[in-house]
């Protein structure tokens, strides 16, 4: 199996949506899915967000999605969204690429870390973080507001 990793284009934003979804269903969480194909490609038009494809000789096989904040004490972060890899293909290494395809983008945009979110209960998740020396945070609760 080849799988090769490269920077995303408007193009693939169909493909990539499929993954979102694909991933709100191993999350069990489909129906909180309020995003489409139209929006995505708006928002990645107005430079919301970038992302990486891992690619096999089947089609897009991955995705790491990412975008930029701004910490008032470390400065200038990446955030990866989300590593998404087809349920048949994962266990090949897939993630790892993908993974290290955005630190290298965080390091090469002078960005002093990379942030992200795990799920306490997918455990596969965590030991794969861990493997890099993942600083895990039990102090800070997540909060959001839907509109």
């Amino acid at each position: 199996m080849n799988v090769s990793t490269r920077p995303g284009t408007i193009e693939d934003i169909p493909a990539i949506f499929d993954l979102v979804k694909e991933l709100a269903i191993f999350e069990r969480a489909l129906d909180q899915v309020t995003n489409n194909v139209d929006k995505m490609t708006r928002d990645y038009n107005e430079k919301l967000f970038d992302f990486f494809v891992a690619e096999s000789e089947t089609g897009i096989v991955g995705l790491s999605l990412f975008y930029f904040r701004y910490s008032t004490w470390k400065g200038k972060r990446l955030y990866m969204e989300d590593i998404i890899v087809t349920e048949e293909m994962r266990g090949n290494g897939i993630g790892k690429i993908l993974f290290d395809a955005t630190l290298g983008a965080a390091k090469k945009t002078g960005c002093t870390g990379m942030m992200w979110q795990v799920l306490d209960w997918n455990t596969s998740a965590v030991g794969f973080y861990r493997k890099y020396g993942t600083n895990y945070d039990n102090e800070w609760i997540n909060c959001n507001l839907d509109f």
